[in-house]
């Protein structure tokens, strides 16, 4: 295993951030909120141009990434390795499997030392590539740069892509001329990138954002046309719903979906109707969720209906869609989660997971035959790539565990027989059997099993002396998969041990996992955590102050809530554009996320209930007179799901509040959002930055 030893200055004073007296009254309850400036007045301007950002707010921004770089000094040698490292695995040129649709096949491929993707395509017969769209071309001249998405029309002449270029995921839309390689005149700004082409390449569909950044419309764009004229096709009027478009695998309708995080309605439209109108599947209630599929006459629905928890399929007819005719193909199974539903020609393929563990299921629609895919490994991960055609008998999917690489493999739905498409390179070299890779189950406080996902080296022993990064996300029924990372090898071959906490507030154990972490059981995520870490160190896997704990955006407040709760149990505390001040975000209906999030969290503006349990948990409002652990909080200026903020005024309080350990840290990216950087390398040094810090924890800063 490497070792390194870390040379470090004695580190500098950090910055004081200056407090201001305020203080707000909420259902007979004063909250002070000292930081409360550091939101700028003009913030929906500074999400758009960061130039707007006021003089003194930059400076103290600046003065904080100023400290940073001075903790981080005597570490620049080292940044660069395990840059190298992480690059090192990384195949420059790698490339998708093409993806068949009709007499093309389409690829996404990167140069040598390219940044940004080539989007590309051949002909089905396995002619020369032809590039249509250079990403690091594009990206010349932009200090950030997102490639949205690269959608090609029905009939493959035109391709419609998007692109985000500050980092506030504003996407514009540019369509190119296959054949000439040209850009045409039709240019629509201010929308989600998402975009479905009519079925006779004559416009597409895309949802446009609002001056608060949420996706509201959907509207229809014929080419030629001028954007501010482009038909709105549906308005969502709900604050609290956001919109998307899609289509069905058959490509026979576009869908329109309005959702929060709890209730869903989808409309559907003739995709070869280009004056079509929208038309509604059922109309939406409160806490019923569907997604729709198509299948000849009928449409395949995966939905929450009828008290199944974990979801069913039903079909109903297309010419009445209503819930009165939905009708069971697949029952609900309790404890079986079925989480993707793809409707081919002749087959029907499902992905569901039980008890943390992904399968996919395959069945002949003609007969009912079922039959299913699964992998041996103690925790691994599954997905299915639906790719553009549906009259076919190949469907592909991806296969991957903490210490074997990505595989991409085609099976054939007649034969049941395999082709290993792809199998991940890693440059550097890289020998599964050098790694071990296990779940555990930690006891929660309230007895439930929280499954632990483990990969470490083979010859690390298991005394309680290895350090260890515990991952946890935990918020919005999102599930982390056990899948392979090439990057965290950089911190086990150094002897860390490496876990995830499938914690509740994810559907790794089902809807009810979900359920059991949110709102007014959001505390169960943290403490779930917690008995995660000390599950590890029962089993010896390391010791208590050994661990780093790791998390970004919502995971990035389950960060802050284990700060507050259980210090003692963490060395360090890697917080990636954290939603730490719930309380004030909550509250503020302005903000692009607030009112959809509020089935999430909760609305304390509006429930005094929902206040209190949102009060005594959110990271900020929480900080106390404690020692707390070292943290790195990392953030984006322009970021608008987790606001530039909110990590400072935590970073603030922490330092004012905590009676020793530390240091707190925060690093702001000046030209970039929520996803940090854009660029598959330059993201890797935001890596390198969280990976050194998790080392200087575990070996000690100086004093």
């Amino acid at each position: 295993m490497k070792r390194e030893s870390l040379s470090l200055s004695p580190l500098p004073p950090a910055p004081s951030i200056p407090a201001k007296d305020y203080y707000y009254n909420i259902h007979n309850t004063r909250i002070r909120d000292d930081y409360a400036w550091l939101k700028a007045e003009n913030w929906k301007e500074v999400l758009k141009d960061p130039a707007a950002l006021s003089r003194e707010i930059r400076q103290c921004l600046e003065r904080e990434n100023a400290y940073a770089a001075e903790v981080f000094r005597g570490t620049e040698t080292l940044q660069d390795k395990l840059v190298a490292e992480m690059r090192g695995r990384i195949k420059e040129d790698d490339s998708s499997v093409p993806a068949p649709d009709g007499p093309y096949s389409y690829f996404t491929r990167y140069r040598e030392g390219g940044q940004h993707p080539l989007i590309g395509r051949m002909r089905r017969d396995g002619s020369a590539e032809t590039i249509m769209l250079d990403g690091d071309k594009e990206a010349e001249g932009h200090a950030f740069f997102d490639l949205g998405g690269a959608d090609h029309s029905p009939d493959h002449r035109l391709m419609a892509w998007s692109a985000d270029i500050k980092g506030s995921e504003y996407f514009t839309i540019r369509v190119r001329d296959l054949d000439s390689g040209k850009d045409l005149d039709d240019v629509v700004t201010r929308t989600s990138g998402d975009v479905v082409w009519l079925g006779d390449s004559s416009g597409f569909y895309y949802v446009e954002l609002d001056d608060n950044h949420r996706p509201v419309r959907v509207r229809r764009h014929r080419l030629g046309g001028r954007p501010e004229e482009d038909a709105v096709v549906y308005e969502e009027k709900d604050p609290g719903f956001f919109v998307k478009v899609g289509a069905t695998q058959s490509n026979a309708f576009v869908l329109i979906e309005a959702s929060d995080h709890e209730t869903s309605e989808v409309w559907l439209l003739d995709r070869a109707d280009p004056s079509a109108a929208p038309r509604l599947v059922e109309a939406r209630t409160p806490r019923l969720q569907y997604d729709v599929e198509h299948h000849g006459n009928d449409l395949i629905i995966l939905t929450n209906a009828d008290g199944a928890e974990d979801f069913k399929i039903v079909t109903a007819p297309v010419a009445a869609p209503q819930r009165a005719h939905w009708r069971d193909l697949v029952p609900y199974r309790p404890g079986t989660m079925v989480l993707f539903v793809m409707a081919l020609s002749r087959h029907l393929v499902r992905l569901e997971r039980e008890d943390a563990k992904p399968r996919i299921v395959l069945r002949e629609m003609a007969s009912g035959r079922e039959e299913t895919i699964a992998f041996p490994e103690e925790t691994y991960s599954l997905g299915v790539d639906p790719g553009y055609e549906f009259d076919t008998d190949v469907i592909r999917f991806r296969y991957s565990s903490l210490r074997t690489p990505n595989e991409v493999i085609d099976y054939d739905l007649r034969t049941g027989s395999r082709t290993l498409r792809k199998r991940q390179e890693v440059p550097s070299g890289h020998n599964p059997d050098d790694y071990v890779t296990r779940r555990l189950f930690a006891t929660a406080p309230d007895g439930e099993k929280v499954p632990v996902s483990i990969v470490h080296r083979r010859e690390v022993a298991l005394d309680g002396s290895a350090p260890l990064l515990l991952y946890g996300y935990g918020s919005y029924g999102l599930s982390m998969s056990a899948s392979f990372r090439t990057n965290i090898l950089s911190l086990v071959d150094r002897g860390f041990v490496y876990a995830i906490a499938h914690i509740r507030g994810g559907t790794e154990k089902g809807w009810h996992w979900y359920l059991d972490g949110k709102r007014e059981r959001k505390t169960n995520t943290f403490t779930d955590f917690i008995a995660a870490g000390e599950a590890l160190v029962s089993a010896g896997y390391t010791s208590r102050g050994r661990i780093v704990a790791h998390g970004g955006s919502a995971g990035g407040m389950l960060m802050g809530a284990v700060a507050n709760m259980a210090p003692d149990l963490f060395a360090g505390i890697i917080a990636e554009v954290p939603f730490v001040d719930v309380l004030n975000t909550m509250l503020d209906a302005e903000l692009p996320l607030t009112p959809p999030e509020w089935p999430e969290w909760g609305n304390p503006g509006a429930d005094e209930a929902a206040f209190r349990t949102i009060l005594s948990y959110s990271p900020y409002d929480n900080v106390k007179p404690q020692a707390y652990p070292a943290i790195l909080a990392l953030a984006g200026l322009t970021d608008p799901r987790v606001t530039y903020w909110e990590p400072a005024k935590w970073v603030a309080r922490l330092r004012a509040t905590m009676t020793g350990g530390g240091p707190v840290v925060l690093k702001l990216n000046m030209d970039a959002g929520h996803g940090g950087a854009a660029g598959r390398f330059d993201r890797l040094e935001e890596v390198a930055l969280a990976y050194i810090f998790a080392l200087m924890c575990v070996e000690g800063f100086p004093s």
